[in-house]
C-alpha cells in the first residue's frame, strides 16, 4: 500500500522578535527585529513526519510598524494557499506587539474553514534559549490538526482564539491570555488537546479583500483610537475634527474610545466626542 501524500503547511514570514538577532546570545532585549529569513526559522523547527513545509517571506518588519498594506498581502496569500487542495493550513510568523490585531483582522476577512495559525517569540532567534523554534513546531501541529479551522495564535504551547487573545506581559515567554473565555487548547508533545470550539465568524469579507490592489490598502478608512484616563480632555478629538474641516488628504472616518471600567469614559472626553447619556 502506498502511504498518503504529506500534508502541506505554508509558513508566511512577517518579521518580529521571532526573526530578530542581537550582537550577543545572552542579550534578549537589545535585538533588531525582522532580520532572519522565514526559511531559516522553518529549518530550525523540523516538521513532523508526514508534513511538508513551504516558506514564503511576505514582510520583514518589527510588528509595532504593522500596516494595512502588509495585512492585505497576508490576507491575499492566505486565501491563495488555503484554496489549494493539498494545503492543510497556513502558519504566520509575527511579532508580538500587534499579533492580536492581525489575528482578529484575518479572522474577520477570511473566516477560514482551514486553520490559519499565527505564532511568535518573546526571545530573539539569536538567544541562548530561543522560544521561536518550539512555537513554530507547535503552530505546525495546530495547522495539521484534523478539523481545525479559523485563526488562532500559538505561543508557549497554548492555542488562543483570534477573537479573545491579548498580550498581557512584556517579556515572559508565556505572554498571552484569552481572558475569561480561556484558550482553545494546548499543544502537548505535538498533539492538540482542545478545550473549546475553534474560532469562527459567520461571514467572510474575502471577496472585497481579493478585489483590492496593493495601493488600495493606503486608502482604507482612517480610524483613530483615543484612550480615556484620569484627567482626559476632548482636545485630541477637537484636533481630529479640525483636520476634517481643513481638508486633509486622509480625514478621520471613525473614532474608537478605549474606555475604563465597564465602558466608562471621562466626562470631558465624553463631551468632546458628543456622546449622549
Amino acid at each position: 500500500m502506498q502511504s498518503p501524500p504529506p500534508a502541506t503547511v505554508v509558513v508566511l514570514g512577517t518579521g518580529g522578535t521571532i526573526s530578530g538577532t542581537a550582537a550577543s546570545p545572552d542579550d534578549d532585549l537589545g535585538y533588531v527585529a525582522g532580520t532572519v529569513a522565514v526559511g531559516t526559522l522553518v529549518a530550525a523547527a523540523p516538521a513532523p513526519a508526514g508534513v511538508r513545509v513551504e516558506a514564503e517571506q511576505v514582510a520583514q518588519l518589527d510588528s509595532k510598524d504593522m500596516g494595512f498594506d502588509v495585512w492585505l498581502q497576508l490576507a491575499q496569500r492566505c486565501a491563495f494557499f488555503l484554496s489549494e487542495a493539498d494545503v492543510a493550513g497556513v502558519v504566520i510568523t509575527h511579532g508580538t506587539d500587534t499579533i492580536e490585531e492581525t489575528a482578529f483582522f484575518l479572522q474577520a476577512v477570511l473566516a477560514p474553514s482551514k486553520p490559519v495559525v499565527l505564532t511568535c517569540a518573546m526571545r530573539p532567534a539569536s538567544s541562548l534559549s530561543p522560544d521561536g523554534p518550539q512555537n513554530v513546531r507547535d503552530a505546525i501541529a495546530v495547522a495539521t490538526t484534523p478539523g481545525a479551522q479559523g485563526v488562532t495564535v500559538v505561543c508557549a504551547g497554548t492555542v488562543h482564539g483570534s477573537l479573545d487573545v491579548q498580550k498581557v506581559h512584556t517579556y515572559r515567554p508565556d505572554a498571552f491570555s484569552s481572558g475569561d473565555a480561556g484558550p482553545v487548547g494546548y499543544v502537548e508533545e505535538g498533539e492538540v488537546r482542545r478545550l473549546r470550539d475553534w474560532p469562527s465568524l459567520p461571514m467572510s469579507r474575502l471577496a472585497k479583500i481579493l478585489a483590492m490592489k496593493a495601493g488600495d490598502a493606503l486608502r482604507w478608512p482612517r480610524v483613530e483610537v483615543v484612550t480615556s484616563h484620569a484627567g482626559a480632555s476632548g482636545a485630541i478629538i477637537d484636533l481630529l475634527l479640525q483636520e476634517r474641516t481643513a481638508g486633509v488628504a486622509e480625514p478621520i472616518r471613525g473614532l474608537v474610545l478605549a474606555a475604563t471600567g465597564n465602558g466608562t469614559v471621562h466626562h470631558a472626553l465624553e463631551a468632546g466626542a458628543g456622546v449622549a447619556d
